[in-house]
């Protein structure tokens, strides 16, 4: 594993890699299994992204409720909170940021019950680096990087609209790889 800076929720980051000067894009990695917590965190950092991480679904609800997030990759199964009683805390607050579901067993009894709690992605583990990329690149679409590069609190100003329909941002992610024909590493 690489040396990239990667921080419990609500930590200050280190330096950004020399690759990527302007990180402009704040992720929130809640996963209680600390290798794919760490991997993806790693992977979000090379991509360009901020990344904060969390143990557990409460800690990670803590830190949506201090930090404006980019974007949430949350397991569903995880100690004190599952990711869908995250999903439907996010809706109870209006927080509108998107979020991937990166899990072993789709809750779509959960989804088909509230379908307003419905993720922006859905990836079923194990998943590739390349699916994780994908899904991210789309999932950002839906809002665009901070101007200033700074993180502020959900209380310091509106709710994002989960709007699809919204411009693509001025800042976009690299372009994914194709995927890697040899095989690849599964999250």
């Amino acid at each position: 594993m690489s040396d990239y800076p990667v921080t419990p929720a609500g930590v200050r980051m280190g330096e950004p890699p020399p690759h990527q000067p302007d990180l402009t894009r704040h992720v929130l990695v809640a996963e209680d299994d600390e290798d794919i917590c760490q991997l993806n965190a790693q992977v979000l950092v090379q991509l360009g992204c901020r990344v904060d991480t969390a143990a557990d679904g409460a800690a990670a609800w803590a830190a949506l409720q201090r930090t404006r997030y980019d974007l949430l990759v949350t397991d569903n199964n995880m100690p004190k909170m599952t990711g869908v009683e995250l999903l439907h805390k996010l809706h109870a607050a209006r927080l509108a940021v998107p979020v991937i579901m990166a899990t072993g067993i789709l809750p779509r009894e959960e989804f088909d019950r509230s379908p307003w709690i419905k993720p922006a992605a859905v990836l079923l583990k194990p998943y590739t680096i390349t699916e994780l990329l994908r899904a991210v690149q789309a999932a950002m679409r839906l809002t665009a990087p901070e101007t200033s590069g700074q993180s502020q609190t959900n209380a310091d100003r509106p709710p994002l609209r989960g709007d699809a329909t919204a411009s693509e941002p001025a800042n976009p992610l690299p372009p994914v790889p194709p995927p890697a024909t040899d095989g690849q590493a599964n999250v």
